[in-house]
């Protein structure tokens, strides 16, 4: 059909005279020509063939600068992400993340002279944080914490911003593919979803229960696990689709059966692994809402010993899971601790693998960064929880799930057994 088409300007001018033509021999003669045109191997002439050639290649070029693009605007949208779960950390850090009372869909109106800043000041004395914690603040310091709010509030509607409009430019132009279009929606809906979230969050530390002089107000742990799980998981999704379009898996053939099984099983322990990075900084948000890092600040025992005393004194007993703070950072210790357990071995079962040359890279760098991460954790329990070593030890979670992402893409592509 393309050859035919190709060289219609050359056969249209002979089939119309034909056509036209009252003679009946002209028309019998039209289809000998015809049938042997059928029949005939018809090669375009080298102008035309160039041309085509040079068709494919501007629409090959195309598809690859539009795929491309697609991958930038993924990695760039996951580094927002990045951005806001360490900025939210640091928030949390320096407890500011309680100084704005409201919230608008659009963004609030930040203050523009010395009046509108008492007013705000006047808001937020209303709240249980002031009441009892904040009592002796002064409007400077005031302005510190929510500087630090706004901003991460603003660095979210960011996010929202860099994702939609390019997504639709990118819909318009056909660069999304029908599973791409999908996980396109899905971003849309997780990024929704994290906003209104962390008002949720904020909203728990903003109700009045928190009556004595010895609560602390804060938001819900809970709340607070469930804004940094979705994070997590939008940064996940971002990093994966990011490397499908710019870094995609390669497959490799195996010259045997077990070989292949083998590899197979690898990758099914590097996903438990990324399993237990994700879980162990999950764990993490239950430290941070419950300043758990401030109970026991000794390592590798608690107080001097193995299982302190108070690890299990909540009743009923779960509930020392998720509000006990002793409890809390005994299990984010376990949890770390098998973690780096866990990807060590899987280092040491790598040398032993035939896996794709990336792997072996994704790997190494895997168990630098988790031993890396547990020194940067001990650091942080031993020093009393600093602000910056504490966002580092955040930051350095993300750069460990990032890493484990980026093994288990590169093994993504391994053949069926």
């Amino acid at each position: 059909m393309l050859n035919l088409v190709r060289t219609s300007r050359f056969i249209l001018p002979p089939i119309k005279q034909f056509l036209t033509s009252p003679n009946v021999s002209n028309q019998n003669a039209f289809r000998g020509i015809f049938g042997n045109f059928q029949k005939t191997n018809f090669k375009l002439p080298p102008s035309a063939r160039q041309s085509e050639t040079i068709s494919l290649r501007l629409k090959s070029d195309s598809s690859t600068k539009g795929k491309k693009a697609v991958g930038y605007w993924l990695m760039t949208c996951g580094g927002m992400v990045f951005g806001a779960v360490v900025l939210g950390g640091v928030t949390r850090l320096t407890e500011s993340g309680l100084s704005m009372v409201t919230w608008r869909l659009l963004g609030e109106k930040m203050p523009r002279n010395e009046q509108e800043w008492i007013d705000e000041f006047e808001k937020y004395q209303q709240y249980p944080e002031f009441k009892i914690k904040n009592k002796d603040i002064t409007l400077s310091d005031f302005k510190f914490i929510w500087y630090m709010e706004f901003t991460h509030r603003m660095w979210g509607r960011a996010i929202g911003a860099i994702f939609l409009f390019p997504a639709a430019y990118f819909w318009s132009k056909g660069y999304f593919s029908g599973p791409m279009k999908f996980r396109v929606l899905c971003f849309g809906g997780l990024i929704a979803a994290q906003g209104l979230m962390g008002w949720y969050m904020v909203k728990s530390g903003l109700e009045d229960r928190f009556h004595s002089q010895s609560d602390v107000p804060r938001v819900s742990q809970y709340r607070l696990a469930a804004h940094l799980s979705l994070a997590l998981i939008l940064y996940t999704l971002f990093a994966w689709s990011a490397l499908d379009h710019l870094l995609p898996a390669k497959t490799i053939t195996f010259n045997s059966k077990e070989v292949l099984i083998a590899a197979r099983k690898f990758r099914m322990f590097a996903h438990s692994c990324k399993g237990m990075v994700f879980l162990t900084a999950l764990s993490g948000a239950f430290v941070a809402g419950l300043d758990a890092g401030l109970v026991y600040n000794s390592f590798p025992k608690m107080a001097d010993k193995w299982i302190p005393d108070d690890l299990l004194v909540y009743e009923p007993k779960m509930t020392n899971v998720t509000e006990n703070p002793t409890t809390v950072q005994f299990n984010h210790r376990i949890l770390g601790t098998t973690t780096v357990s866990l990807i060590s071995i899987l280092w040491v079962m790598s040398k032993k693998r035939i896996l794709p040359p990336r792997a072996y890279n994704a790997v190494n760098a895997l168990v630098v960064i988790a031993w890396l991460q547990v020194a940067l954790g001990i650091s942080t329990l031993l020093t009393y929880v600093p602000t910056s070593l504490a966002a580092s030890h955040q930051s350095g979670s993300l750069i460990l799930l990032s890493t484990a992402v980026w093994l288990t893409h590169e093994l993504k592509k391994l053949p069926k057994v």
